[in-house]
This record gives C-alpha cells, sequence and structure tokens, in this order.
C-alpha cells in the first residue's frame, strides 16, 4: 500500500551516511578505556540512535557497571573529543543511492529532513564533509541539540513538524536504522514508519519493533510512497 507522504525524516549514519559505523567503534573504545567491560555488540544494541549521553547511561545501566554521574559526564565529553578526532581523519560517504532519492524525492516536491542523535556540531560536520546543503541537497536538520527530549520521544521529528507547518502526522514518514528510530516515529504517530537494514540492526532486530516495512536498499522506499 503506498502512502500520501509530504515529508520524509531519515536518520543519519547508518541509514544516509555510510560512515562504518564509526561512532559505535568510538564510543566502544571510550568505555573500555574507561574500564567499562563491553563489546561492540552491547553498544550497538544499548545505544544505537539514541542521544549519546543518554546511550553511555544506558549502556552502562545494562552492564550494571557501578559508576558515578560525574565520571558519565568525563566519559561523554572524552567521547565526543574522540569522535570529532576519528571523523576529521576519516572519509564519509552517502549511503548508497542516497542521494539519487533525494533527487526523486525533490522532484515529487516531497521534504528531506534528516535527524539524528548527535550534537549539532558533529552533525554540520558530517554534512560538510559530504557537500550537503540544507536548502539544497536537504530541507532540514533536527540534531539531538535542538531538543529537550531525544529518541524515542517524537520531539525531533514534531520539531521538523513544525518548521514546515505539517500538521497531520500521517503524511510524514520516518526511515532508521535502528529499533529507536522506529520507535521515534511511532510516537509520532507517522504515516510510514520504515526499518532499513544498512547500519545498527538487523532485520530481526528491526523486526522486533514493528516497522511499517523493512528494506535493504533506499530506493526501495520509492515502492511505498506516493
Amino acid at each position: 500500500m503506498m502512502r500520501n507522504i509530504k515529508m520524509v525524516v531519515f536518520d543519519m549514519a547508518g541509514t544516509t551516511v555510510d560512515e562504518g559505523n564509526l561512532v559505535y567503534k568510538t564510543l566502544h573504545k571510550t568505555l573500555i578505556s574507561n574500564g567499562i567491560h563491553c563489546t561492540l555488540a552491547d553498544v550497538l544494541t544499548q545505544g544505537a540512535g539514541k542521544e549519546k549521553r543518554n546511550a553511555i547511561v544506558d549502556i552502562i545501566s545494562f552492564l550494571n557497571a557501578p559508576i558515578t554521574i560525574e565520571a558519565i559526564d568525563q566519559i561523554f565529553i572524552q567521547f565526543l573529543q574522540e569522535l570529532a578526532e576519528a571523523y576529521r581523519n576519516t572519509i564519509v560517504f552517502p549511503q548508497k543511492n542516497a542521494e539519487s532519492l533525494f533527487e526523486i524525492l525533490h522532484q515529487k516536491n516531497i521534504l528531506i529532513v534528516l535527524n539524528t542523535g548527535y550534537d549539532s556540531v558533529t552533525a554540520h560536520s558530517l554534512l560538510a564533509k559530504l557537500n550537503w546543503e540544507i536548502g539544497v541537497t536537504i530541507d532540514y536538520l533536527v540534531t539531538a541539540s535542538d531538543v529537550i527530549n531525544g529518541r524515542p520521544n517524537p520531539d525531533m521529528i514534531l520539531l521538523a513538524m513544525k518548521q514546515f507547518e505539517i500538521s497531520d502526522p500521517s503524511t510524514v514518514a520516518k526511515v532508521g536504522d535502528s529499533i529507536i528510530d522506529i520507535e521515534e516515529g511511532k510516537n509520532a504517530n507517522c504515516g510510514l514508519v520504515v526499518g532499513i537494514t544498512t547500519g545498527a540492526h538487523n532485520t530481526k532486530q528491526l523486526a522486533s519493533a514493528e516497522p511499517d516495512f523493512i528494506i535493504d536498499n533506499l530506493e526501495e522506499l520509492l515502492s511505498y510512497i506516493q
């Protein structure tokens, strides 16, 4: 069944941006260096898609590791520093078919919004690396820095809707590579919520959040948008 969609809200890393899970590899490295013994799978399962300080809290809580709030704050600061350095030295790419999909959506007069659990500085640095311009390549960017409540709360999607004076959430689609992306879309009552297998979570994990559809490639989204 095709949906009448006016705006698509895409996650960034793992969905529209291919950075080889650099953010979660860096977070894993930071946690290990601070004596938090975990696996990359733990980081992906518990932290994917979340505002990154909240991700650290949830990962540590999952591991039942004794730690103070002050230590969590220090880990978060260290992580941001290490991530900024990692991105400076890493080439990132558009996810396969991302740019061609953006062009087709714009031809259909469908708005393109990126949202992310990254802070504003990190998100804008990624856009610069990709030469993606707000108002040209995409229409809007919402980051975890722009709202009070991060995912799975719908605040970022609601802010994007407000920006473009969209009152009916059934005309909004959400696409993401993590369970929390799907939960965010459902909490915003989006008319179409799609999981994609190119990032943090696999088909089985995505299916557990009950999206409307799961795709393996961004171009498949066109099959569901009128």
